[in-house]
């Protein structure tokens, strides 16, 4: 995306939450601007053996209320009934139904994260395995033993079933394709949902992203390498920015956003979120001095400020990626002190993640929905935890209550521990 005057202006017409503090924008908004947390006691499987036994989980989940094509839930893992149900509660919200837009004038960007398998559904394969490994010949498992598999089971794996579901559910025959990079997945969708309509592919892209850390083998994988905090209270462990942070918490969840060319959404009379005036991206590279100082979220910034013909002193408010994690809470602060310089030290600061965890790609699909109801609304809701303010991270962090809204322009950021970053700058109409 490049600022230019000869390209069509894209807006927001449609969003659609499934998140632990609420399933649908109504029901995710009072409990965010309540301050409710949505991470307690891990409860979907036993946690007995896990360092951390916290989770942020989404709760009274029935995808039969959201999924219209109700025979392909069985193919669905978790994390695709959660991103599906979302888009279809965002092109709900944009008050757009099933051929109100030209289904090839209707496409799709989807991100997502890693979806494992369930040992359930390759345990008759394993104990088939077990039962002929001794003394029998082991090859004839490819013969009989393969036959213990669903043959539809790896559809539940693929990334790009998420983007496949939605463009089925709504016959959206335009762009589709799927992007897989962590956390920065959501807003990098965006970015290329933007640039389909920008260079007149489609009318209306339905943009998002989905993921699921409620997963026996995500949670052991987690507990193995990331910085998950061990607080004994649900409610305080995760801390962004705070000095005495101890890690992020594992949870699930996604958000779904319908995209419009401004004109198109104009004449079908559409209630405008915010206009997207631009979206950056960068990477650390190689150097560990890169990853430590968040190099590839600078750029990232100052890629959306140039597109948005903008200045640092514009911005309104930053939705953080505030994972609570001592070393990525740093590098982020860092990036925004060379991107923003000394303004951003007095630009108001949220970080949602401490309602409701970090979990992949989905996380920032749920906190740029959060960034685009305060605008709505005009509040911004409080950081949950933060008390004491650490010297290495130098931020107006908004805590004890939500903050009136005077400035309509919000910077939402996103940055994989690798280092892959976006950022997108927005403004309300």
């Amino acid at each position: 995306m490049t600022a230019c005057s000869s390209l069509p202006r894209v807006v927001v017409t449609g969003v659609g939450v499934v998140s632990p503090i609420g399933i649908g924008t109504d029901s995710f908004w009072k409990r965010l601007i309540a301050g409710s947390t949505g991470i307690d006691t891990l409860s979907a499987f036993s946690s007995a053996g896990l360092p951390s036994k916290l989770a942020a989980e989404v709760r009274d989940f029935d995808p039969l209320e959201h999924i219209y094509h109700r025979k392909f839930l069985k193919v669905m893992s978790r994390d695709i009934q959660l991103g599906v149900a979302g888009a279809s509660m965002a092109m709900k919200d944009a008050g757009l139904s099933r051929g109100s837009v030209d289904p090839e004038r209707l496409g799709v960007e989807f991100g997502a994260g890693h979806i494992s398998t369930t040992p359930e559904e390759l345990a008759d394969a394993a104990q088939h395995l077990n039962d002929i490994a001794e003394g029998a010949n082991v090859a004839q498992w490819a013969e009989d033993g393969l036959g213990q598999i669903a043959p539809l089971w790896l559809l539940k794996q693929l990334p790009n079933m998420p983007a496949c579901h939605v463009a089925i559910e709504h016959d959206a025959r335009g762009p589709n394709n799927t992007i897989t990079s962590c956390e920065s997945s959501a807003l990098l969708a965006l970015a290329e949902g933007v640039r389909a309509i920008e260079r007149g592919a489609a009318d209306a892209m339905i943009i998002g992203a989905c993921s699921s850390y409620i997963h026996p083998l995500e949670i052991a994988r987690l507990n193995l390498y990331e910085s998950l905090s061990r607080g004994e209270t649900p409610a305080e462990a995760c801390r962004p920015f705070d000095l005495h942070r101890d890690g992020t918490v594992a949870g699930e969840g996604a958000a779904a956003f319908v995209i419009e060319r401004y004109e198109h959404a104009v004449s079908r009379g559409a209630t405008i979120y915010c206009e997207i005036l631009g979206v950056g991206a960068g990477c650390d590279g190689r150097d560990p001095n890169n990853r430590s100082s968040g190099l590839g979220l600078a750029r990232a910034i100052q890629s959306a400020l140039r597109q948005s013909n903008l200045t640092p002193r514009d911005l309104g408010h930053i939705n953080a990626h505030g994972k609570g994690t001592r070393r990525d809470d740093i590098a982020e602060a860092r990036a925004y002190q060379t991107a923003l310089g000394m303004v951003a030290e007095s630009i108001p600061v949220t970080a949602l993640k401490s309602y409701f965890g970090h979990f992949d790609a989905g996380a920032g699909a749920v906190e740029l929905a959060g960034s685009l109801l305060a605008m709505r609304h005009g509040l911004l809701p409080m950081t949950l935890n933060y008390r004491t303010p650490d010297p290495m991270c130098p931020l107006n962090i908004v805590r004890g209550e939500p903050l009136k809204m005077t400035n309509g322009v919000a910077l939402s950021v996103n940055r994989t521990r690798m280092g892959q970053s976006a950022a997108a700058v927005i403004r309300a109409i």
